[in-house]
């Protein structure tokens, strides 16, 4: 009996991971770029049942208990958020696969879907972070109408010049299993061996998305559906804490009976 304690507790734990995940999803429903969490859960060891004393054991029969449940994985899931209008020339919002590469302090790079970037003072493009886009590119102190195509291509108005002049190209980068990246913070995230290392192409090309210009990737948090999961979870917590209150009760009676 005494397993019914420890069984219901790994499930109150288990979905009070699931409680923690889906209250961060909420969280961020209005955070751009944000990409939303979920909880797989598995089953833990299997003990086998001693037969009862004096009964046949039958061999075809599998006398095994569950010993309950636990979290197997938080992964993040990467599917296309909404994208809204922003009418900011420095806004970005990937249509489709892909990730912007940024160059942290440290020397490594970062990845991530918010394409909200800023001019420092030396004139790079940067995140609002202050980490620089790579490739790096650099925005003349002079220059006027900025325009990213679709396509990556970034150009510029310089005074005394009639055409737009080309000064960077921007790239994306992806993974064979973007669900392994490891999450950083700030909608940043970092290569894994579960997630492979980056790749490399132009927007458009390549399988992945191209830019949007003016427009910023929303979270993909659906709210009805967080607010569902949220109370079959809160559901699966109290009723294993009735399993708990049932066993307690079982043993009341067991200590209190006389012989």
């Amino acid at each position: 009996m005494l397993n019914a304690f420890h069984i219901s507790a790994s499930s109150m734990q288990a979905h009070q991971n699931h409680v923690d995940v889906i209250a961060n999803n909420l969280a961020n429903v209005n955070t751009p770029g944000f990409k939303k969490s979920k909880v797989e859960f598995k089953d833990l060891m299997y003990v086998e049942l001693a037969s009862a004393q004096g009964l046949p054991v039958n061999p075809d029969i599998d006398d095994a208990m569950g010993m309950g449940t636990g979290t197997a994985a938080i992964e993040k899931v990467f599917s296309q958020g909404e994208t809204k209008a922003t009418d900011r020339d420095l806004d970005m919002a990937i249509q489709g696969k892909g990730f912007f590469e940024l160059l942290m302090p440290d020397g490594d790079y970062a990845y991530t879907r918010t394409g909200n970037l800023q001019i420092d003072r030396d004139g790079m493009l940067v995140n609002t972070d202050g980490y620089p886009l790579s490739p790096a590119i650099q925005v003349p102190i002079d220059a006027q109408n900025l325009l990213i195509t679709p396509e990556g291509s970034v150009k510029v108005q310089l005074p005394g010049e009639a055409a737009l002049v080309e000064i960077g190209q921007i790239e994306l980068a992806d993974f064979m299993n973007p669900s392994g990246l490891s999450p950083l913070g700030d909608n940043l995230y970092r290569p894994s061996s579960e997630s492979g290392n980056a790749f490399y192409n132009d927007p458009g090309e390549g399988g992945l998305g191209s830019l949007q210009q003016g427009y910023l990737e929303g979270s993909n948090v659906n709210m009805i559906e967080e607010l569902t999961n949220m109370m079959l979870a809160q559901r699966g917590y109290e009723m294993n804490a009735k399993v708990i209150q049932a066993a307690d009760d079982m043993l009341g009676i067991i200590n209190n009976l006389r012989r």
